[in-house]
């Protein structure tokens, strides 16, 4: 059992990862996590990532409900799991709903809610999601199944698409591997798909209620109960090879340098601006290229905040991003002049500006009217004028789904930027950690709309959400909980949260991004905890800085779901490697082979920063440990 020392150490919290069930039935096999299934198998092929009855409030935060009178039946050829569980609200709306859960080893899957609202029960979607996975299936057939009964023949999206790839769904049937047809029928309402990789989730979501409905709704009390249900039915003609878990050590191996590694930067609200000065070394110690200073007058900030900034500029000798949120009240060309005076009284020196209108940091969902707002290139053009001979940046300071859904004229701009954020669906540890897999689908997808040699910058990025597009506030997590949009997450204090970092580093380096913005210095999402410790994130933030510029030096990992590793080359013949154990698991490497030479390691795991040694051949990480190699 993980000792509470050991569950600080990994995840910055004392409470423990919901452990699974590993419910099995044959060839079929499924995790009961919170009621819920999740890695859903057959032979060992991924076949779902969960089904699970997801409850949602007015701000699209998610309920954890109490379950209650669980119940688990297991034979060899078949599993049973029945439970209640119940929902409340802080206002005191209830509801309660019972679930039928059963397994066979013939490959059929059913799993049944009957819900009943206790009251008046607001909500703004209430039933079942399924999630496909994506690595594999994107870009592949798919049979379609809707509610009148017709049948049609489509493809899973390979490029991020912005609005429902399928509506109106009662089945999906998809090729699950050599010879395995998975069909997955929803029943009890009328569901659609999403593509979730736009917010960094790794799967298509079906889900029910269709977006173009209103939301909030409300579940009455006197109304009659609403069964939902979802089954799974998988087709094996020829017999199925099992795959078996792989005890080999993960094997790395490098490619030829390409491109520049990313600058790396971090943001600067004016509330941290006095707590930054004070960590000025801190500061220094990182040495990042760029500071994206948060400016945003809808929220009250004018001349004080930008004085703040100039101060913080004159201790950093980077570059420094004016983040602009336009409240778009009067003229564009009339508020961005203004701004520009305000910036030219503080005495804040800037290389850039990114401008944003304030409406579009909200979600405008496919389908509901688009608020009233400038045209984008009125706005760019005003920021030209007001910023001569400023680098002018475009996209959106929200996630990749609003950029892909309001696409700029990037022609008007000279780089695009937007953020990304793990736990808008979901906070379990290996959803965040999933969501590592769907990076390259942004990153690819945004070269599609901005064009190829267009820079392109991304963050700022943490695991915790410092700004909530789809209601009206971040999700306060005192408790240090895994939350999803929570305004914090404990996991970045933790080793969890730099090796996470370390695998978001590699694929933005992959993409060959300009820029990666990290998190504060300070505050809730910073690299330093509020009695000034350094937090593990903080090493690799300094590592990721001194490699900016180096040349990138692709490293394949043959298991990127357990260990991803980059490489920057600073000379020829000079390679610093950086590894991260994603899993809270041991994990053996097969370190990549060079000319005769052992690499200089420098170790982040439970025992601190270790000291550097020497290695060649293997090198074992523990659970969410870093590794910096070197080979001078």
């Amino acid at each position: 059992m993980t000792t509470p020392a050991a569950l600080l150490a990994y995840y910055g919290t004392d409470e423990p990862p919901a452990e699974p069930r590993l419910l099995a039935a044959g060839l079929l096999s499924a995790k009961l996590i919170d009621g819920n299934l999740r890695d859903i198998r057959y032979g060992g092929r991924e076949i779902l990532r969960a089904i699970a009855y997801v409850v949602r409030d007015e701000d699209w935060g998610t309920y954890r409900p109490v379950i209650e009178a669980l119940e688990i039946d297991e034979r060899p050829d078949a599993f049973a799991v029945r439970y209640r569980a119940r929902c409340e609200s802080p206002s005191g709306a209830r509801l309660s709903y019972r679930t039928s859960i059963a397994g066979r080893a013939d490959g059929s899957l059913v799993f049944e809610v009957e819900a009943t609202p206790l009251t008046d029960f607001p909500t703004n979607r209430c039933g079942f999601t399924v999630l496909h996975p994506i690595v594999g299936l994107a870009g592949t057939p798919v049979a379609v199944e809707h509610v009148d009964g017709t049948v049609t023949d489509g493809m899973l999206p390979d490029l991020i698409d912005p609005a429902q790839p399928f509506k109106e769904i009662r089945a999906i049937t998809h090729q699950a591997g050599t010879g395995l047809t998975a069909t997955c029928r929803m029943e009890g309402d009328v569901f659609e798909m999403e593509d979730q990789r736009n917010w960094s989730d790794a799967s298509y979501k079906t889900y029910v209620r269709p977006l173009a409905l209103p939301w909030p709704y409300v579940l009455p009390a006197a109304g009659v109960a609403e069964t939902q249900r979802v089954s799974l039915e998988i087709a094996a003609p020829a017999p199925v090879e099992v795959r078996r878990s792989d005890e080999r050590p993960v094997a790395l191996s490098l490619g030829a340098p390409e491109g520049a590694m990313p600058c790396i930067g971090l943001v600067l609200t004016p509330e941290e601006t006095a707590p930054t000065l004070a960590a000025s070394e801190h500061l220094a110690a990182i040495a990042p290229q760029t500071l994206l200073c948060h400016f945003d007058p809808t929220a009250g900030h004018g001349a004080a905040a930008l004085a703040g900034f100039a101060a913080v500029a004159q201790a950093h000798a980077g570059e420094i991003v004016l983040e602009c949120v336009l409240p778009c009240r009067m003229a564009p060309a009339e508020e961005l002049a203004n701004i520009a005076a305000l910036v030219d009284t503080a005495g804040l020196r800037l290389d850039a500006i990114a401008v944003s209108p304030a409406v579009d940091r909200q979600s405008t969902p496919p389908g509901s009217r688009w608020p009233a707002c400038p045209p984008l290139a009125e706005i760019y053009q005003a920021a030209r004028a007001a910023f001569p001979g400023l680098r002018l940046g475009g996209g959106t300071f929200a996630y990749f789904t609003e950029l892909n859904r309001k696409r700029p004229p990037v022609e008007l701009v000279d780089f695009v930027t937007h953020c990304t954020c793990p736990i808008v669906h979901a906070a379990d540890d290996e959803s965040v950690m999933q969501s590592l897999e769907a990076l390259p689908f942004i990153t690819r997808s945004v070269r599609a709309i901005a064009g190829a040699g267009k820079p392109y910058r991304v963050g700022p990025s943490t695991i915790a959400m410092r700004h909530n597009p789809y209601g009206s506030r971040t999700m306060p997590n005192p408790d240090r909980r895994r939350v999803a949009m929570a305004d914090a997450d404990p996991r970045q204090s933790g080793l969890f949260g730099a090796a996470w970092l370390v695998g978001y580093a590699a694929r933005m380096a992959a993409a060959g991004v300009e820029a990666l913005t990290l998190g504060s210095l300070t505050g809730p999402r910073g690299l330093l905890q509020g009695d000034g410790n350094v937090v593990p994130a903080f090493h690799v933030a300094r590592d990721l800085a001194s490699l900016a510029s180096c040349r990138y030096v692709p490293c394949r990992s043959d298991r990127e779901d357990e260990v991803l590793a980059f490489a920057a080359r600073s000379a020829p013949g000079e390679t610093t490697l950086l590894i991260a154990n994603l899993t809270a698991a041991q994990r053996r490497i097969e370190l990549p082979a060079t000319v005769d030479r052992p690499w200089t390691v420098a170790m982040l795991d439970e025992t601190g920063s270790t000291p550097t040694t020497s290695s060649t051949g293997t090198l074992v990480l523990k659970p969410f440990a870093v590794a910096r190699l070197d080979q001078p």
